[in-house]
This record gives C-alpha cells, structure tokens and sequence, in this order.
C-alpha cells in the first residue's frame, strides 16, 4: 500500500495512492486514522481497515494525484536518525575506508520539507550537496532486537534527500551543523508498505538527478549496513518507537565528489528516485 499525507484547506490528510489518484481517507470514513502517526500507532488492524474502505471509495474521494499537494509524512517524528557512509564506494569518494560500525548523526524536525517544497540554498555557504536515500520507518518499537526479527518493526519505506551543507559540515568532526540547516531535508511523498516490496526494501535501484542529469545511479542492495542490521545496532543503545524515522545512507556520485563540484544552485530541479517507491523532487532557491 501507498500512503501518502496531502494538504487542502490549510490542513493535512492522509490519503492512499491508487494509480494516478489519492483516496482522501477523511472522506471515506470518519474512523480512519487521520494522519501517519495515528496509523502507525493504530496497528496493522488499522491498515486492513484502510484496504476495505479503499475497494469502495467513492469516485467523490479520489483526487488527482498530480493535483494534491504534498505534506510531510511525518512533520515531528520523534527520532530521526541518519547513517552515514553506509554504500563504500561513497565512503570512498569522501576519503574514508568502508566502515565497520556506521556513522550516525539526527536530523531534527525543523530542517525538513515536503515534497515539492523548496529546498533553501543558505546564503552563509554555496556548498550546497544532495545525497539520495532509502528511509525506514518503525512501526513497532523496541530496544535489544535481533537482526532476524528487525524487519517486522519496520512499517514502510520512504525516500529522503540528506541535503547537506558540505562547508559547515567539516568545520567539526561531527556533521550535525551541515545536516540540519533550515529547508534541507526533503521527505516523502509517499509510504510504501513492506509488502510491496522486497525484504529489507534491498534490491531497488536509486538515482538522484539535478536538472535531469543523472548524478547518482545506484542499488539498495549494496548498502553496507542493510535496514534489518541498521534496526538492530541502533537498538542495541537505544529504544525505538514507532513514528521514528531511520535514513540509511547514500550511494556515490555527490556533488562534492564531482571535479569541479556540482554544487545545487538557485533554480535546480533535485529528484530523488527509488524503484517501487516513487520520485521525490525539489526546486532549489537561494535564502531571502
């Protein structure tokens, strides 16, 4: 299943993507969960509830999906956690060995921007970079959980883009400055289940393209870390609980790799896009 939250109205909605249309879950039934979290929190009993009243939509509750606006996902996931250097060939065009234990920094609420929403170029630096990546999303939480039994926590996949300011993000050994500027971090559209896709979510080209050409050209599979090992290290020191939100790293080909580099710039068009989940896409504007 394909969800996706909308906005209309100066409020948001959470919808299923059913081809080229949304179904506007709140004009299905007034006793569907209304947004993500209350889904999540809901149970799987939730999502078979959201498959019926799906199969009998009325025509009156379908948008066109190239019509709806799109909203955050999850506006204030309460963890949002990112992997670094977790494809080595990434990890090797930034001068790093592959690691044995992934590089990990948060991303906080206030950097984040739907789909389709303008990502801020700051004025403090040029040194604007995308980074394509698969994105987890916990269903059910835990703490201690074995990498055999990780995937039944995870209740969909999304796609980020960990745009990075690269200049703040050397100043110190950690990263989370050139991580969390205001307008850089891309989430969504959509929410794809895991049974519409592989396990782990493992086997899925990714690309990122900037103005159509093609900059990053990837596979999932390659991941150092996959998404069952990733649950499993992170939960190894701390509790996860659903609605947290896990990026998982990008492949090789950023802009800072590129000689000269390829900066984004006031006016790019930044795509990131994952086989079976969809295309999430950005302008580029300089900050005001």
């Amino acid at each position: 299943m394909k969800l996706m939250m909308i906005e209309s109205d100066g409020a948001t909605r959470l919808g299923v993507v059913d081809g080229e249309s949304v179904i506007d879950l709140a004009a299905c039934s007034d006793a569907l969960p209304t947004n993500l979290q209350a889904l999540i929190d809901a149970g799987p009993d939730a999502l078979a509830r959201i498959g019926k009243a799906v199969e009998t939509a009325a025509d009156t509750a379908k948008l066109a999906l190239d019509q709806v606006k799109p909203a955050l996902p999850l506006s204030r996931p309460g963890k949002f956690i990112c992997v670094g250097l977790n494809y080595a060939l990434h990890a090797k065009e930034g001068g790093h060995d592959t690691p044995d234990y992934p590089s990990l920094f948060p991303r906080w609420s206030t950097s984040l921007v739907a789909a389709g929403a303008p990502v801020i170029r700051p004025r403090v630096s040029d040194q604007l970079d995308y980074e394509g990546e698969l994105t987890i999303i916990i269903g059910r939480g835990g703490r201690h959980i074995s990498e055999e039994y990780a995937l039944e926590h995870v209740f969909g996949y999304t796609i980020f883009n960990d745009v990075s300011v690269r200049t703040y993000q050397r100043k110190t050994s950690q990263w989370a400055a050139g991580k969390n500027f205001d307008g850089t971090g891309p989430l969504g559209p959509v929410v794809v289940t895991p049974d519409d896709l592989p396990p782990g979510a493992s086997g899925l080209r990714i690309t990122t393209r900037v103005n159509g050409e093609t900059r990053q050209d990837s596979n999932t599979s390659d991941m150092i870390f996959p998404t069952a090992r990733i649950i499993a290290i992170l939960s190894e020191f701390m509790t996860l609980e659903p609605g947290d939100v896990i990026a998982t790293g990008t492949p090789s080909g950023v802009a800072h790799a590129m000689s000269p580099p390829g900066w984004m710039k006031h006016g790019d068009e930044v795509e990131v896009e994952i086989e079976g989940i969809g295309v999430l896409r950005n302008p580029v504007v300089d900050e005001t």
